[in-house]
Parts: C-alpha cells; structure tokens; sequence
C-alpha cells in the first residue's frame, strides 16, 4: 500500500536486521493464506495474475540475491566461505570448439502467447525476424580460453574494445574477470564455496559485456545476436533439455565444465547468462503493462544488452528459450558468460 519509495533512493534506507526481515516475511505469509484461503471474487483474476508475476519475481531476487552475498564476501581480503557444502564440481577435458551451421532463414521470436505457461512482457511480441546464415559455438568461452586473451595482451589493446569498454577497462584497472587473482603463479577465483583455482575447462564467468565483445574481436569471431540465439534455443534437441542444465539446484553456484558434445550445441541454458550482440529494445507491438507492473521491464529498454539462457544460480523452471534478460554493458558482477558466433 502506499506510494512506492523512489528506486535510486533505496540505498539511503537503514537495513532492517534479519529478525525484522523473518518477521516480515512471516507476517506476508499469514496475509497471503488469508486472503487466498477466501479469495473476494470480483478480485480473484487480478490476484491470480500478480502472483502469476509475484512467484517468478521472488525466484529473479533469490538468484540476485546470491550475486550480492557474492559480491559482498568478495570485498573480504579474507575470502570468507558462505558455503563448505556445496556440490563438487565434475571435471572434465573439453575439446576444441566447435561450430554448428544455421541456414538463413525467417525465424519466428518471442513467446508464442497460445502456448501454456508464464512468460514476462518483454518477451511478448512475437514476431517474424530473417536471420541471415550463422554459425554458433558449440559452447562457451572457456576459462583457459580467456586466459589466453589476457597472456596475448588483450586488455592492453585498444583495438579489440569498443570505445566505452576501453574507458571503462583504463578507469576501473581491468585485467581479469571480476573475482580472478593470482597467487604464487596460479590464477585464483572466488566462489560461494572460497577462493579456489580457476577451472580452465569452465566457462568463465564474471565478464562484461565490454570484454566478451573485445574477446570476440581478438578471437576474429562476434557475440550471437539474441535472434541468432534463440534460434538455436528452439532446436527440439536443445529445447527438450532446457531443464537439465546447470542451475541452482544442482548446488554447484558456479559454472562447471562441458560434458562431451553430443552433437548440438551444450550449455545453451544454465552455467552462464549468456551476453549477446543485441540491445535490450522492445519487441514489435510491446505493450508496457497497466499501473505499478508496468515498471518492472519496459522503463530499463535503453543503455542495457540482452543475456540468455540462465546460470547457476537460477531455478531451472524459471527459464525458457525466449527468456531476456538485460545489464548494462559494463555490468560483472552476475554470472555471465559468451558463446561466439559468426558469419557461415
């Protein structure tokens, strides 16, 4: 109830302690049983629809709140653990990468809204998109495969970085992806589960959009547009596993190396959000919602990059093959990836 509070001024609210936030929880709890136990009729649509939202909005913070927790353990030289618990993570040798041919074509994108299940507004819009003729990674870009754009020089070439990448690589002192040190000669990353040596078999994770598209200019290669993308996503062999990825509840919280190929492109959905080559625009025809929900995507549509596919930290019934997700270019902090793409 109430006029939301201004969301550049939230950082200046004292934080509640976590007994506050339990009781809060508890209180919105005995509210929601009430009113879903004897639900007034001529509102029973309106409430079905905002916890049709409501849900997967919770399950967007959780994953977001593991970034931060992340972000935050990581400012400790100390490198607290948050969890001694956590999955092992599998190894695995990965090959070299590969590629799959996509023919031109028109391609249908976006939520197709006769289909069941929830979708956000901003995939709505279903359209007819041509995609020229690609191909696409069979993959990630491993970690061992960044490092080696690090070894040739590659945040001290300006010639691989857009513009504002390269100022934002010579202001913050880029060298690395964010949560990478070395130690004694080995490169180091922190996780959830500590400080722990880079896995160059896995995907790496913690870059900007800045330096996914600066390693694809060194790697002769560019990002995926989000139409290239989700072409791939609806191929029956890709679609049918969307679930078996590596999210959340396979309790690694960090991205793990890729099994042997099976023939299709892997990875497509968990480990890491997927930056691509496409701006975060609405779709032809969006329509922003009504009233206070009409704030939850429409407004952020400008100075923000699209990422697919979701990661480690996501609920793998959260995601879907036309699912967007958007940061700004320079953003590190979630965990977020690259694949390559090019011309076929």
């Amino acid at each position: 109830h109430g006029t939301p509070f201004p969301r550049p001024e939230r950082g200046m609210i004292s934080r509640p302690t976590v007994d506050d936030v339990y009781r809060y929880r508890a209180h919105v709890d005995r509210a929601m049983e009430a009113l879903l136990s004897d639900p007034p009729q001529e509102h029973l649509q309106e409430i079905l629809r905002r916890l049709e939202l409501g849900l997967p909005h919770e399950q967007q913070h959780q994953e977001l709140l593991l970034m931060d927790i992340k972000h935050i353990l990581a400012q400790n030289p100390l490198c607290p653990v948050y969890r001694d618990d956590l999955a092992p993570t599998p190894a695995h040798d990965v090959a070299a990468l590969g590629w799959h041919a996509y023919p031109a074509g028109v391609r249908y994108i976006g939520h197709d809204d006769t289909e069941e299940g929830f979708a956000y507004d901003n995939e709505m819009g279903r359209h007819r998109q041509f995609v020229e003729a690609f191909q696409i990674a069979e993959r990630p870009v491993t970690n061992g495969e960044f490092l080696a754009f690090m070894q040739a020089g590659g945040y001290d070439t300006p010639d691989y970085w857009l513009s504002d990448g390269w100022a934002t690589v010579k202001a913050e002192g880029w060298q690395a992806p964010l949560y990478w040190v070395e130690r004694d000669g080995v490169w180091h990353h922190y996780t959830l589960g500590g400080l722990v040596p880079v896995d160059m078999n896995a995907p790496v994770c913690h870059v900007s959009f800045f330096e996914a598209d600066a390693y694809a200019q060194w790697a002769g290669a560019r990002l995926p547009t989000e139409a290239e993308w989700e072409t791939v996503a609806h191929d029956a062999a890709i679609r049918g596993n969307v679930g078996q990825g590596n999210f959340v509840e396979q309790d690694h919280l960090q991205p793990v190396a890729a099994a042997a190929t099976t023939g299709a492109p892997s990875q497509m959905f968990g480990d890491v959000w997927e930056w691509t080559g496409s701006a975060y625009r609405p779709y032809p025809g969006f329509r922003k919602l009504p009233g206070s929900l009409g704030e939850y995507n429409g407004k952020f549509m400008s100075g923000q990059m699209v990422l697919r596919g979701g990661c480690c930290a996501t609920p793998a019934d959260h995601i879907r093959a036309t699912y967007r997700n958007f940061f700004p270019p320079h953003a590190r902090w979630a965990f977020s990836g690259f694949r390559l793409a090019k011309e076929s």
